[in-house]
């Protein structure tokens, strides 16, 4: 547990230029509270403590606004910035290194029973008010834009934005650092538009042109 806390106040540090002493850190930052009582409540879980399990995390609920099941399994090195509103279901997978922030979901989209929550790759940007539905795979690298509702596999090292989530970017190389300019997503909305102008703009100098001939 204690390697899990070092890597994720050092992930805190990394990805959050605000953070200025492991203390504040430690004291301040509702997403590390989170983490680290949900380390304690997956134990309880995986030893069929479930009442006091998911007490805890009623509790963490209560005081964070971050609601994460007991049974969701969690990498090392993940940040949950600021974190109000983010919801992790029961069967949830998380990869090492995954920034997650606020109002995000990743949920079910049904009863059924099993699997039936994300699993989320190793060095993910999850952007705030994304949802995440159903027992899909986000790969490796991905990036998912804020407000994007994602209801299929994402391939790894894609970009994902929109409602239904479409792909938008796939390089098919491996990624550096995290690349937390998640405001800056490509819009396939605005292109499709800017396309269409264009076609428009063509047909009214086509049709000019015939005018002037006749």
């Amino acid at each position: 547990m204690f390697s899990y806390l070092r890597e994720e106040i050092k992930a805190v540090f990394e990805r959050d230029p605000a953070a200025r002493s492991v203390w504040e850190v430690i004291l301040c930052y509702p997403g590390f509270h989170a983490l680290l009582a949900h380390r304690v409540a997956h134990w309880l879980y995986r030893h069929r403590l479930f009442l006091l399990a998911r007490l805890i995390s009623q509790v963490v609920r209560f005081f964070t606004g971050i609601e994460i099941h007991p049974g969701a399994k969690i990498g090392k090195g993940v940040f949950i910035d600021h974190g109000m509103g983010v919801v992790i279901g029961e069967t949830t997978e998380i990869g090492d290194y995954v920034t997650i922030y606020q109002g995000v979901t990743l949920g079910g989209t049904g009863k059924e029973k099993g699997k039936r929550h994300p699993t989320v790759g190793n060095n993910v940007i999850i952007a705030a008010g994304a949802k995440v539905l159903g027992s899909i795979t986000i790969g490796d690298n991905a990036k998912i834009g804020a407000g994007a509702v994602v209801i299929k596999p994402v391939p790894p090292n894609s970009t994902v934005v929109g409602v239904p989530g479409r792909v938008v970017v796939q390089d098919g190389v491996k990624v550096g650092p995290p690349d937390l300019e998640h405001g800056k997503l490509p819009d396939p909305i605005l292109t499709l538009v800017k396309e269409l102008e264009k076609r428009i703009e063509t047909l009214e100098d086509q049709l000019a042109k015939e005018k002037q001939a006749n």
